[in-house]
């Protein structure tokens, strides 16, 4: 094959990522949308020149000449609507998390390991070009051994509302929506070691402070200011089998002065800061050293980082490159946010 069919499903906000990705990329070609929401879906068709339109995804998949879909849905219908995918022989891309119960994950790795058909995880950041950089240095063993790393993404006033806050579409609040990003990233870089056990809190003290003004956040399609069913922020300690820990906090709603975004990693050789920009730690000739990449995106380019998940994927499906985020990672986190939730519901350590 030279050129890649695409399909769509899902056109809310974060569909344009994709979309804005896959008509740059000149082996892919847009070529249907689904979305119940009919109206938002034919926008979409015809700011993308898309030829079909679909309010049903099955009949998105029925059809024969699509090779390849994006799934962009709420998060309690990525496992459904993957292993359907799959079995239409369809190749896939799902957005994060990969879903939301540990039994829904498995079944997704089964119809991938049934099918042979390919799921690649919507684990973008991991394809920023800055995280391409410091692989570089982490492959060439001059970070050493990564035992510690931090991750944190505070919004002070955050929470989109809308199928966000509503935990039966959703899953959960920011941990699974943001949380699920820098987990996933430090795990990542850390060698994807295995975790030994989890201890979790989650907090829901601020709700979604809708009575807030004159402080502008991004709100969902469907906000509603009057609902809200998910935690405010939750916090945790994992630790893996080989020694290393990793610290992780990330907020919708906090007293907090300013939104943050930190993430660090740090080994017996070296260290790396990747959030809000990446610089590297080391040490010369008993001197130590801060380094900072003159690279043209040193934080997250986001829609930089979707044009390379999307370029990543087009070439997996076409060149048969093995996927950076397979649907085996995915299932490990699930394991991961599903035992922070568990851990903070019963006050206890979670173990493997």
């Amino acid at each position: 094959m030279s050129e890649l069919n695409i399909g769509l499903i899902g056109s809310g906000s974060i569909s344009d990522s994709h979309l804005q990705a896959y008509r740059a990329n000149p082996r892919a070609k847009l070529l249907a949308i689904c979305d119940m929401n009919e109206e938002r879906a034919r926008n979409m068709a015809g700011k993308y020149d898309i030829p079909h339109v679909y309010t049903d995804y099955r009949e998105l998949l029925a059809n024969s000449d699509v090779q390849a879909v994006s799934i962009c849905t709420w998060n309690n219908s990525h496992a459904a609507i993957s292993i359907d995918a799959l079995e239409a022989g369809k190749q896939v891309l799902c957005e994060k998390p990969l879903c939301i119960t540990v039994d829904e994950a498995l079944q997704m790795q089964q119809a991938v390991e049934r099918t042979g058909n390919l799921l690649q995880v919507g684990y973008v950041r991991r394809h920023a070009s800055n995280i391409a950089v410091l692989r570089k240095f982490i492959d060439a063993g001059e970070l050493g051994e990564i035992y510690f790393a931090k991750a944190s993404l505070i919004r002070r006033l955050g929470n989109p509302g809308g199928w966000f806050a509503d935990k039966a579409r959703s899953g959960g609040g920011p941990l699974i929506d943001i949380g699920v990003h820098v987990i996933d990233l430090c795990w990542y870089l850390m060698g994807r070691p295995k975790v030994k056990s989890v201890s979790g809190n989650i907090y829901a003290k601020l709700g979604n402070r809708s009575n807030i003004e004159n402080y502008a956040f991004y709100q969902a399609a469907d906000y509603d200011a009057s609902f809200n069913t998910v935690e405010d922020m939750a916090n945790a300690l994992i630790r893996f089998e080989n020694g290393a820990s990793l610290m992780v906090d990330v907020s919708f709603s906090l007293h907090a002065k300013q939104n943050s975004a930190l993430v660090n990693i740090y080994g017996d050789k070296g260290g790396a800061e990747i959030e809000p920009a990446l610089s590297i730690v080391t040490e010369r000739h008993n001197t130590i050293l801060n380094i900072d990449p003159q690279i043209t995106s040193p934080g997250f380019d986001f829609q930089g980082g979707f044009q390379n998940e999307i370029d990543h994927f087009v070439a997996s499906c076409l060149d048969g490159v093995p996927p950076i985020s397979p649907v085996e990672d995915g299932v490990e986190m699930i394991k991961i946010l599903n035992a922070i939730y568990e851990s903070a519901a019963e006050g206890r350590e979670i173990h493997f």
